[in-house]
C-alpha cells in the first residue's frame, strides 16, 4: 500500500515532468506566435504580438445558427447591432461555460467575415498560455491551420505523428497517450480546408498511435470518437461552417469588430489594419460609431 507521503513524492516527480514537458512546447509556441506582421509591418519588421492586439468582441450564438449573408452585409450588420443585444465572451474564457451552463464545453467554432481577427485571436490565445498568463489548467496546446493540413491530404499519420511532424518538441516528452492531460486543438481556417471532412462515412477510429489519413484524424477527433477528453476550437468565415455538423459543436461564437467605438486609440488601430481587409472593418465601424 502505497502511504501519503509517498503518493505526494510521486504528484510532485510527475508534475516536475510535465513542467519540463510544458516548457519546450511553450518555448516554440511563444517564438512562433510573439511576433505577428501586420499593417505597416507587414513593409519593415515584425510588431509585438501583445504590443498591437486589441480586445477582440467575441459573442455567443445559438448552436448551429451560421450566418451565409454576404461579408459585406454582415459588416454593416455588426456596426448597427447595440452591444447590449449580445453577450461578449474574453478570449481568454473561450471554453469557460457560459453562467447558468453545467457542461463543459468541448468543441467551440468561431465565426467571423474574413480578416475581423480570428487568427489572431487564436494566437493571442495561444500565446497568453505560452507565457503563464492564463488557462493554467490547461497541460498542451496545439494550434494547427488547415492551410497546412491540406499538404498531408495524402498522407498517413497516427495523431501522436501528427503532433510530432508539427511539433517536433513533442518527441522529446515521451508521452503516446494524452487522455491524462488538459489538452487543446486549435483549427484555424475551416474555410481553406481543402480535406474531405467525410464525417458520414469515414470509419471510427479511437486509437491515437494508430495511423490513418488526416481526414480521418480530424474527423474522429472534432466528434469525440479520438482523444474525447480534449478540447477543440474551430475559426471559420460563416460559409464553411456547414461542414462540421451541428452536432459536433458544443458552442457557436461570433468575432465582431462593432466595439471599436470603446476603443481609445482608434489612430493605431487604422494604421494596424491600413492594408488589409480587417481595415475596411475597422473604418467602416468607424465611420458608423462616430
Amino acid at each position: 500500500m502505497v502511504s501519503s507521503k509517498d503518493k505526494s513524492v510521486v504528484e510532485n516527480t510527475l508534475s516536475e515532468e510535465l513542467l519540463k514537458r510544458q516548457h519546450n512546447i511553450k518555448s516554440h509556441l511563444k517564438q512562433k506566435f510573439r511576433r505577428v506582421f501586420e499593417g505597416i509591418a507587414k513593409a519593415g519588421q515584425p510588431t509585438g504580438l501583445n504590443d498591437i492586439y486589441t480586445e477582440h468582441f467575441i459573442t455567443k450564438r445559438d448552436s448551429g445558427e451560421v450566418n451565409k449573408e454576404h461579408e459585406v452585409r454582415l459588416i454593416e450588420t455588426a456596426s448597427r447591432k447595440p452591444a447590449t443585444e449580445e453577450t461578449p465572451i474574453k478570449c481568454e474564457d473561450i471554453f469557460k461555460p457560459l453562467p447558468g451552463q453545467d457542461q463543459p464545453i468541448r468543441t467551440i467554432m468561431t465565426t467571423g467575415v474574413a480578416g475581423i481577427g480570428k487568427t489572431v485571436l487564436t494566437h493571442k490565445f495561444t500565446l497568453d498560455w505560452a507565457e503563464g498568463k492564463t488557462n493554467h489548467d490547461i497541460h498542451f496546446m496545439f494550434p494547427f491551420t488547415f492551410r497546412e493540413l491540406n499538404l498531408l491530404k495524402e498522407k498517413e499519420f497516427s495523431l501522436v505523428g501528427l503532433l510530432h511532424h508539427f511539433f517536433i518538441e513533442t518527441k522529446d516528452t515521451g508521452i503516446c497517450r494524452y487522455d491524462r492531460f488538459q489538452v487543446v486543438f486549435i483549427l484555424d481556417g475551416l474555410d481553406e480546408c481543402r480535406l474531405p471532412l467525410d464525417f458520414q462515412n469515414n470509419q471510427i477510429w479511437t486509437d491515437v498511435t494508430e495511423s490513418t489519413s488526416v481526414d480521418v484524424l480530424l474527423t474522429n477527433l472534432i466528434r469525440g470518437d479520438l482523444l474525447p477528453s480534449a478540447r477543440i476550437w474551430i475559426t471559420t468565415r460563416p460559409a464553411a461552417a456547414n461542414q462540421i455538423p451541428a452536432e459536433c459543436v458544443s458552442m457557436v461564437t461570433e468575432v465582431l469588430a462593432c466595439n471599436i467605438a470603446n476603443t481609445p486609440d482608434k489612430d493605431n488601430l487604422q494604421r494596424q489594419y491600413s492594408f488589409n481587409f480587417h481595415g475596411l472593418v475597422v473604418q467602416y465601424c468607424l465611420n458608423q460609431c462616430t
